[in-house]
């Protein structure tokens, strides 16, 4: 029998089967629209790397294929972020030189790494690592990641020279050349900053007001940054201030598309970056989604976390192959994409083949692009980055969380982005461990009338004489079980006339070697001076594991299925 028409097209993407023509138009569209706006923030980002300013170009080429091929976004945009370049440079410079050989082939290698690992977590079927990092610690990150990009970008705005190593050594640096202050990078630097300030808070409601359509005006307003670098581009050009002012440029960008090649890394270099790699995944992993589903969301999709995690890898490998450094999903071009009209993966396409375009033909266009304008750029992208409401609302709320945000913040910016994030999730795996070693515990007794049991403390409740009810509101393991058994020796010692020991396990979700450990010494002991000890509402699976110990043998009989049974009985 010949193949029919869906089996020949198997091997495509869903998204492709099903294309659908009324979603050429926004795709096409938003393809070209985020090939253009782009451009300033993949050469801006490339220079955050310490890499040569083409490798943006090229990150923004086949990863970009990769992915539309082989993620589940309909509307997520891959490429550099500027999260990623920073993890990228704190990663690199302590083994190479920036700009180097040798610094360019180890980005390579980082990126193929971080490509194997989330294709193995996408083979291992670990989607779940979208959640492994918390919201304060992502937040944390996040904002201490921003302060340490805004500082690194402040000695293109002065146009001076300023080590690139610590956040301490950079203000030193930057204090000790402020003298050598070049006014004309300066003026280009804080001009762009003020004109793209403006324009992100002001410019599209004053398009509005002169009759520019609502979404016309947003992409517009969006487009700024390709207004601030075409017309310092210009002046720099028409002046010669690269040589008649000093003022740095981004200089000759090779043309051409380019050369695809596999290096491996050797073992003394997988030895260096898997912990990077390893890093750059999860938070790559953590906000890619999050932006994907939030964009999902809008339009009743779905992601799948598993096939990001295909997708993502497919990107870096597809990176390290084309000689690029480590991408993800970005949030400012995710959100162009989505606004300029996109439907599906095509407009990535159409903003991959465009790029293609411009790299093959319009290099030169380049040169005398001021490394201020685009630090410029990368400074009023980060400022959104500072997650100032996520730190308020997490202090009135839960100290706990903010001190691990605060910790993951001070961590990258003082100790560095691998130690800040583990710092930070070492912080939230801590609060974790300590909320759980410190359960709440609650005596309850019955609300009149009703067969429901509420804490005593808190509602007008009936007890029964003889017997206490104490309600554990934890799983039971071995960093509670110590906990567990103080509060209930305090207990008995407060009541004399106690004679039955009731725990309401309800709560309980697993008991551990520890905690069983516990609770059969504490039946002994009860025993022994004329007190029983009850369960009531153990959950099945608990209950299965109990039966085959000594201490399950021990309680037959003295299990209920509710508290209200433990309560009539006698």
């Amino acid at each position: 029998m010949p193949p029919t028409t869906a089996t020949r097209l198997a091997w495509l993407p869903h998204w492709l089967r099903h294309y659908q023509r009324a979603w050429l138009g926004g795709d096409v569209s938003a393809g070209f629209i985020v090939a253009v706006l782009v451009i300033p923030q993949s050469l801006a980002y490339t220079l955050l790397a310490g890499l040569p300013p083409e490798m943006g170009l090229y990150a923004s080429i086949l990863p970009v294929v990769a992915y539309a091929l082989v993620g589940s976004s309909m509307t997520l945009a891959v490429g550099p972020v500027a999260i990623a370049a920073l993890m990228t440079a704190s990663a690199l410079q302590p083994l190479a030189i920036a700009g180097t050989t040798e610094y360019v082939q180890l980005a390579m290698h980082l990126a193929l790494i971080s490509g194997l690992m989330f294709l193995a977590f996408g083979a291992l079927r670990l989607g779940w690592l979208a959640y492994f990092l918390s919201h304060p610690v992502v937040s944390g990150f996040v904002t201490g990641s921003a302060i340490v990009i805004a500082l690194g970008q402040l000695k293109y705005i002065l146009g001076v020279a300023a080590p690139n190593s610590s956040s301490w050594a950079t203000l030193q640096g930057l204090w000790r050349a402020l003298p050598q202050t070049n006014l004309t990078s300066l003026a280009l630097g804080l001009g762009s900053m003020v004109f793209l300030f403006w324009s992100r808070r002001y410019l599209a409601n004053s398009l509005r007001r002169l009759g520019v359509a609502s979404q016309a005006a947003d992409l517009l307003a969006r487009m700024a940054p390709i207004a601030a670098v075409v017309a310092s581009t210009s002046l720099v050009a028409w002046g010669g201030w690269d040589v008649a002012r000093s003022v740095a440029v981004v200089g000759t960008v090779p043309a051409g598309l380019p050369a695809l090649s596999l290096s491996l890394p050797g073992s003394t270099e997988l030895g260096q970056l898997w912990l990077p790699a390893l890093l750059i995944s999860l938070v790559g992993f953590v906000g890619s989604v999050s932006v994907a589903q939030s964009f999902a969301m809008q339009r009743q999709q779905r992601i799948v976390p598993d096939r990001e995690l295909w997708g993502l890898g497919a990107a870096n490998v597809a990176a390290a192959l084309s000689g690029a450094y480590p991408v993800h999903g970005g949030l400012s071009r995710s959100v162009i994409n989505f606004a300029a009209g996109a439907q599906t993966p095509l407009a990535s396409l159409i903003t991959a083949a465009a790029m293609a375009v411009i790299i093959y033909f319009f290099t030169g266009l380049f040169y005398y692009l001021p490394l201020a304008v685009l630090a410029a750029s990368i400074l009023v992208a980060v400022t959104s980055l500072v997650d100032l409401p996520t730190l308020k609302a997490s202090w009135a709320y839960d100290r706990a969380d903010a001190l691990s945000l605060l910790a993951t913040a001070l961590g990258v910016i003082v100790l560095g982005v691998e130690t800040g994030i583990v710092l930070g999730v070492a912080m939230s795996l801590a609060a974790l461990v300590w909320r759980s070693s410190h359960p709440h515990m609650a005596v309850v007794g019955r609300v009149p009338g009703t067969e429901h049991f509420r804490n005593v403390e808190r509602h007008a409740v009936q007890t029964v004489p003889g017997l206490l009810a104490l309600r554990v509101d934890e799983s039971l393991f071995f960093a509670n079980a110590t906990a567990l058994e103080e509060r209930m020796e305090a207990l008995v010692r407060a009541d004399p006339d106690i004679r039955r020991l009731l725990l309401v396990c309800s709560a309980v979700n697993q008991i551990d070697a520890t905690a069983l450990g516990m609770l059969t010494a504490l039946e002994q002991s009860l025993a022994e001076r004329g007190i029983r000890l009850e369960l009531a509402e153990v959950k099945g699976p608990v209950m299965d594991r109990l039966q085959a110990t000594a201490l399950g043998q021990r309680l037959q009989g003295r299990v209920y299925q509710s508290v209200h049974d433990a309560f009539v009985a006698h």
